[in-house]
């Protein structure tokens, strides 16, 4: 139904579409991905009750930063994604748009997501530029590093901080746990994701942590999952959350293992499988905190 209703734009321009596909808007996977960290955050900095202003800020800043995320993605690997199955009819490496085209909507993208930025506060906006400078490179990482998906980490958790300055004014060296445990986290489902694509990858010369992890893939991802919730445990502590947050943690420990258990095989299709099914563990956190919160 959701991507029935965006395929309806194209009555509005018969290019709605293809611009869709390129933010990735058809797909909310990274949308979730990125959302429920952040909600983590704002909820903790606010203790059950953020503000709603804040709320409908990060929501709609996690939706816009997540396209043009994508967009600079594609940028950047205009030149490969014709080489993989996966990815060789997005509509940059097919053609159907242009990188000029690219490069505006990067830059809109990024223009409305400073605006809402404004309604913060000024750390917050300096916060910001990091957040901006992280999406940026990350795409171009991969030609340079097997650790491209660290980077995606750091950049991805980058709106943690920026909710506790934005609800608090402040941000307490608490909150490093938090961005910690969702980088180690990041890392390990994007290693799922580079996964489906490894053998690709190793024909064109792209590097990743799925390609430098080897056969001990599937222990390094399940070691990731574990001090994530390590240091999810520790940052609970400090907050003082309660029982609500550690059934959250539990449930996400449980998709952590079906995870590790599906993808035995290593089939690249159930390795993207686990992947998606990472938004399920955040989902469970987020709903465990606002119980937590809720229920005090």
């Amino acid at each position: 139904m959701y991507t029935r209703l965006l395929k309806s734009l194209n009555r509005l321009h018969p290019r709605a579409w293809d611009f869709i596909q390129l933010t990735r808007m058809d797909k909310p996977i990274g949308i979730y991905l990125l959302l429920w960290p952040t909600l983590w955050a704002l909820w903790i900095a606010g203790q059950g009750t953020p503000s709603v202003k804040l709320v409908l800020i990060f929501v709609i800043g996690v939706i816009l930063m997540r396209a043009a995320g994508c967009v600079i993605n594609d940028y950047a690997d205009r030149n490969f994604d014709g080489h993989v199955d996966r990815t060789r009819a997005r509509p940059l490496a097919s053609g159907v748009i242009k990188p000029r085209e690219a490069l505006i909507l990067f830059a809109v993208l990024v223009a409305l997501s400073f605006l809402l930025v404004l309604f913060t506060n000024a750390t917050t906006i300096w916060l910001s530029f990091g957040g901006l400078a992280l999406a940026a490179c990350y795409p171009f990482m991969k030609r340079y590093t097997f650790y491209p998906q660290v980077v995606l980490g750091a950049a991805f958790s980058w709106g943690m901080p920026m909710a506790f300055t934005a609800e608090t004014g402040e941000l307490p060296a608490a909150a490093w746990l938090l961005y910690i445990a969702n980088l180690l986290w990041t890392v390990a489902y994007d290693t799922y994701y580079a996964m489906t694509d490894r053998e690709d990858d190793l024909k064109i010369g792209v590097k990743s942590t799925a390609i430098l992890f080897g056969d001990a893939d599937r222990l390094i991802i399940l070691t990731l999952q574990g001090l994530a919730l390590f240091c999810l445990l520790l940052a609970g502590s400090r907050f003082e959350l309660g029982l609500g947050f550690y059934l959250g943690l539990l449930v996400a420990a449980g998709c952590f293992a079906w995870e590790f258990w599906s993808t035995r095989t290593r089939d690249p299709q159930l390795c993207f499988q686990a992947f998606l099914h990472n938004h399920w563990a955040g989902l469970a956190i987020f709903i465990g905190i606002v119980a937590d919160y809720a229920l005090r």
